[in-house]
Formats: structure tokens, C-alpha cells, sequence
């Protein structure tokens, strides 16, 4: 890979801007969560549970569903280095339609998730906040559902300061509302854990109303969103589901994994569980720059496919590896020293530093990885490509990492028991796989886009 000062320093600087308000935008989402957890907490330990089983409901299906409108970041991008800007009002329609189905779905199986926690056991009364607090959510998945469409289609166009200031501000409203109706101010009525259930509904309007203004502002007139309606179109809905179904399922792939290691540890004790999910938290805290520089990338890479310019697609893919790498290694040596201190800021209980401190071990050493693969995601995702990350994605973690770290963990087969470090060995082997494998599948794909740009036969279509 050489190294090319110039190239690094101009393309760095446009992946910063389009990357740090999407790293901000994430870590406001991340917010939420925490004052979630910490006023239901407050409130009650079994309010603090409801929530949590009804969070582990919710975002997987919320996360799976917009997955599906992700697609429209790769087909906006490329329209807008193609100057096909026009077309790109048309694409958001369908995009809105897929949501709008897709709201209807997550909301049938949010109101419909009781059998569930029967079924995993859970304490009848944690079950009844959980249930409730998804009935408050209910309310709110259409409007997020079409936001986080819109909100993918200015992200697709360059724009990303917007989601990042509507975030923000969703943040602001999320803390006052807790407040207010979990703990029955203001003449509001006491709900507890549901009470978050009824500000997260509220966010999630008030980030469609906000929305509704940033439409107005003249990179999005530009598109032609506004100007007439469109009823669903098998072609338009056909692009997005083949681009986003893949994303979609690789992002509950993802999501699950940890969620089922969790309830795999929780079952070794209360030491275990607690070090694993700390050391899953600050895993996340380290994940979330590179998932937004993975997101930046494939904006700029569609940009560059778009313009159907193969050296600045190069440049691009160079330049982001780079800074991935540099980023990687600065964390994995800071998690190696700073590990006691780290997990420390959670907890007092000393069993559980020590080891969640061992833990954090596995996320430094796999640190590059990971980061790697989702730079490399990114890429793939600004080609469009989705099905083969998605499927290597599920063969790495579902048939590989899971039962590695079962086996491991359990000692099968003549093993020795690992326990709660057999899990993260596996994820760790998992991960390692997962990036190894896309990376090759980088180096094919790229190839032949780079192959097809080259020779005129890559054709960026519009409406």
C-alpha cells in the first residue's frame, strides 16, 4: 500500500467531514440508551429489566428494518457523483414506501412479543414492563421508520450535519421526558420503566417533524422528493430490497451475536455477565468511529463509482485503510494499558474488574479486525455489493464463532472448560475470519468495478 502524503491528507479531510458527524450522530443515539438504563435503573431494578428486555426486542427488528433503507445511501451517492441529483426524489419514494410497509411489520412483532419473554422464563413482573413499554414504543416506529429513510438519503447526498443536529436534539427532549413520566411530574402520570417507552416515542416524532424542515433546505429541493407522489414501483422496490435485505441481515446478524453470548455467560453467574457486558459496552465505545467512517467511506466511494472515476476510487479505499489502521493500533495499545482503569469506571466490585480487565484483552488483540471489517463493509457497501459481506457475515458468527465458543467455553470434545474466555475466543476467531474473508472479497470486487469503470460498461441508472 504506498503512501502518498497529498492524497492521504485531501482525502482524510473529506472523510472526516462527512465521518465525524456520524460518529457524533451515533454516540447521541448511544446517549439515549444510557439515560434509558440509568433513570429506569433508578427508578427500580425491575423497571431497569423491563426496559432492557424490551430494548433487546426493539432494536434488533429496529435495526434489521432499517437496514433495509440503508440502500439508499450507495444509490443516492453514486446518483450524486453521476449529477443525477434529479433522479434521486424518485429512489427516496420507494425508499419511503419500504419503510412505511416495514414500520407495520416491526410494530406487529413489538405488540406481539409477551409469548416470548414467556417462553425465556422471565419474571412475570419484568414481562409486564417490558410488554408496555413496547406498546409506548409502538407509537413511534412509523415516524422513525420514515426518518431514518430520509435521514439516509441526505447522508447519501453528502449531507450529514442535519442527522447529527437532529440527533442532538433528540437527545435533549429524550432526558426531560424520562423524567417527566417516569417519575409523574408536572401532573403527568408515574410510569416507570414504560415512562422511557413513552420519550422514546416521543423522539422518535419529534426527529420526523425536524425533518420535515431540513426537506426544505436546497440540497434536498434538488432531488424533486416533494414535487408529486409516487405509488410503489416493483423496479424501485426491487433495487432497494436486493442493496438493503443483505444490510438488514447483517446488521441483526451482528446484533444477535452478542445478545446471544449474553445469555450464554448470564447462565456462568452474576461476575461473568456483569465483566462480559462491560466489556461489550466499551467494545461498542471503541466500534463506533469506524462503523461512521465505515458509513462515510461508502458515500465517498459511490461519489467516486458514480463519477465513474477509478483513481479517486483508489485513492479512497487507500486513504480510509490507513487511517483504519493508524486508529486500530492507537486503541489496541490504549485498552492493553488502560484496562483496569477502564472497566473500573463501571463497577467496584473487584472480581469484576479483574475480569473484565482479562476481557479486554480479546477486544484489543481482535481490535484490528474489527475495525477493518467495517471499513471494508463500507467499501463493499459504496459498490452496492451486500449479498456476500452478509453472507459471510452469518457463516463467521452464527455457524463458526458461536459454536467455537460453545465448545471452547463448555469444554466439548475433550477441551478443556474455558468458560466465559471461550466465548470471546470464538467471537475473536469469528471476527478474524469475517475480516479476513472480506477482504478478499474486496479485492474481487473492486477489480472488477474498477475493470467495468474502465472500460465504459459501469452505467450508474437513475429514475
Amino acid at each position: 500500500m504506498i503512501f502518498n502524503r497529498q492524497e492521504f491528507v485531501a482525502e482524510a479531510k473529506q472523510l472526516m467531514k462527512l465521518g465525524v458527524p456520524m460518529v457524533a450522530t451515533q454516540l447521541f443515539i448511544m446517549g439515549m440508551g444510557f439515560v434509558d438504563t440509568v433513570m429506569a435503573g433508578r427508578y427500580s431494578s425491575a423497571d431497569l429489566a423491563g426496559v432492557t428486555m424490551g430494548g433487546n426486542v426493539l432494536w434488533p427488528l429496529f435495526m434489521f428494518s432499517s437496514g433495509l433503507t440503508m440502500a439508499l445511501v450507495p444509490i443516492v451517492a453514486q446518483l450524486r457523483g453521476a449529477n443525477k441529483v434529479a433522479d434521486v426524489g424518485e429512489k427516496a419514494r420507494q425508499g419511503l414506501w419500504v419503510a412505511f410497509v416495514m414500520s407495520f411489520f416491526v410494530v406487529g412483532m413489538m405488540l406481539n412479543a409477551e409469548p416470548f419473554f414467556i417462553w425465556l422464563g422471565v419474571d412475570a413482573e419484568v414481562i409486564k414492563i417490558a410488554v408496555d413499554y413496547l406498546y409506548a414504543c409502538a407509537w413511534g416506529v412509523p415516524p422513525v421508520m420514515i426518518y431514518v429513510s430520509l435521514r439516509f438519503v441526505a447522508e447519501g447526498l453528502g449531507h450529514t450535519k442535519p442527522p447529527m443536529l437532529i440527533a442532538a436534539g433528540a437527545l435533549a427532549v429524550n432526558i426531560p421526558v424520562n423524567y417527566i413520566f417516569i417519575y409523574g411530574k408536572f401532573g403527568a402520570p408515574e410510569l416507570g420503566g414504560v415512562g422511557c417507552g413513552v420519550a422514546t416515542a416521543t423522539v422518535y416524532w419529534f426527529e420526523l417533524i425536524v425533518m420535515m424542515f431540513v426537506l426544505r433546505m436546497s440540497f434536498f429541493r434538488q432531488t424533486g422528493l416533494l414535487e408529486k407522489f409516487s405509488m410503489p414501483r416493483f423496479r424501485g422496490i426491487r433495487e432497494i430490497l436486493e442493496i438493503g435485505l443483505p444490510i438488514g441481515a447483517q446488521s441483526f446478524v451482528g446484533m444477535m451475536v452478542f445478545s446471544i453470548v449474553g445469555f450464554l455467560v448470564a447462565g456462568m453467574g452474576v461476575t461473568e455477565l456483569a465483566s462480559h457486558s462491560v466489556a461489550g459496552n466499551l467494545n461498542w465505545l471503541t466500534y463506533v468511529i469506524p462503523m461512521a467512517l465505515g458509513s462515510a467511506v461508502s458515500i465517498r466511494i459511490g461519489f467516486a463509482v458514480g463519477a465513474l472515476d477509478p483513481d479517486a476510487v483508489q485513492g479512497i479505499i487507500r486513504t480510509v485503510y490507513q487511517v483504519t489502521l493508524g486508529y486500530a493500533v492507537i486503541v489496541s495499545c490504549l485498552l492493553i494499558f488502560a484496562r483496569f482503569f477502564l472497566v473500573s469506571l463501571y463497577t467496584r466490585d473487584q472480581a469484576v474488574i479483574a475480569l473484565g480487565a482479562t476481557l479486554m484483552l480479546f477486544v484489543a488483540f481482535y481490535q484490528i479486525f474489527d475495525d477493518l471489517q467495517a471499513i471494508t463493509g463500507g467499501v463493499l457497501r459504496g459498490f452496492k455489493d451486500t449479498m456476500v459481506p452478509m453472507l459471510i457475515s452469518l457463516v463467521s458468527y452464527w455457524l463458526i464463532a458461536i459454536p467455537v465458543g460453545y465448545v471452547l467455553a463448555e469444554g466439548i470434545m475433550f477441551v478443556e472448560p474455558m468458560g466465559v474466555y471461550g466465548y470471546w475466543s470464538g467471537l475473536t476467531f469469528g471476527l478474524f475470519l469475517a475480516a479476513s474473508v472480506s477482504g478478499i472479497r474486496l479485492y474481487f470486487t473492486a477489480r472488477v468495478q474498477l475493470n467495468e469503470i474502465r472500460s465504459g460498461g459501469l452505467i450508474v441508472e437513475g429514475s
